[in-house]
């Protein structure tokens, strides 16, 4: 079986940014909700069997006692943070298992399911979308891939490598060098993506590296290094077939009439049809 782990903190951005090109500034109120769902209807309608998604259920996390400059979730749109829990209860009431994170991060999540699925015999594959490239760090062979829609680009570990100039295992490191303006951690002064793969492919882990290559900042680079590494042991689920979509759930219908989608719950309806033949 193949398990798509899916990031839906980043699907309801792209939903919602994606149909401003359309609506003249008149955000529906549902409107990004109902395309993501459009997004996983459309991986089922394709194949996927085993699916999971992750959201943020708030965005600041542990990490934020870390650094105070962490991202949080001011400058995020109220008519796009209003969306962030309909999303979270329309996937359910769909039948697609939902990771709402309070503490950790929906990377963390998809970090953790990832590891959880990859131990599984059963699982030919795992493919994580997003292209947020912290999850890069996952990637294992070919057997744990990124799914990069942006780029229209699957990620295995020799285009993590070709991408970063890093293996994946040294993703962590790589971003604690070069920093991550997203999440909001600057890096070293004065150091670049390939300043930075030269550094490690010299030393390898920044624990490894002498202080007059980090320029004496090793306390920052380590905590940077900490915000950059995902947590892969969050207790998501102990089955990979518990990620199995068997259809929506009887609530679904009032979520496809509230978002103002009745032909989502048709393609769903269908499409639970399709799994009995």
């Amino acid at each position: 079986m193949i398990v798509h782990l899916i990031d839906g903190t980043y699907e309801l951005f792209r939903h919602f940014y994606g149909a401003r090109r359309f609506s003249k500034g008149k955000d529906a109120s549902l409107g990004a909700v109902a395309g993501v769902l459009g997004t996983v209807l459309e991986m089922i309608e394709s194949g996927a069997t085993h699916l999971g998604v992750a959201t943020d259920h708030v965005i600041e996390s542990f990490r934020n006692e870390l650094w105070d400059d962490y991202k949080t979730g001011e400058g995020v749109e109220p008519a796009l943070l209003s969306q962030f829990h309909p999303l979270e209860e329309a996937l359910a009431a769909m039948g697609v298992v939902v990771w709402p994170m309070v503490e950790l991060e929906a990377d963390d999540a998809l970090a953790s399911a990832a590891r959880i699925a990859a131990a599984d015999g059963r699982v030919e594959r795992v493919c994580i979308w997003t292209p947020d490239k912290d999850l890069a760090q996952c990637v294992r062979d070919g057997r744990v891939v990124q799914m990069d829609r942006r780029a229209n680009a699957i990620r295995d570990e020799a285009a993590v490598r070709q991408k970063f100039g890093v293996t994946p295992e040294r993703i962590p490191d790589y971003l604690a060098l070069v920093g991550d303006a997203s999440d909001g951690y600057p890096g070293l002064p004065g150091i670049g993506p390939k300043g930075a793969a030269g550094l490690i492919a010299r030393y390898g882990a920044i624990e490894d590296m002498p202080a007059d290559a980090i320029k004496s900042q090793r306390e920052e680079a380590l905590l940077f290094k900490r915000l950059a590494t995902l947590r892969t042991n969050a207790p998501l689920f102990r089955d990979v077939d518990e990620l199995r979509w068997r259809g929506p759930t009887p609530a679904f219908a009032a979520w496809a009439k509230r978002m103002q989608s009745p032909r989502l719950l048709e393609r769903a309806t269908k499409a639970q049809g399709a799994l009995a033949d």
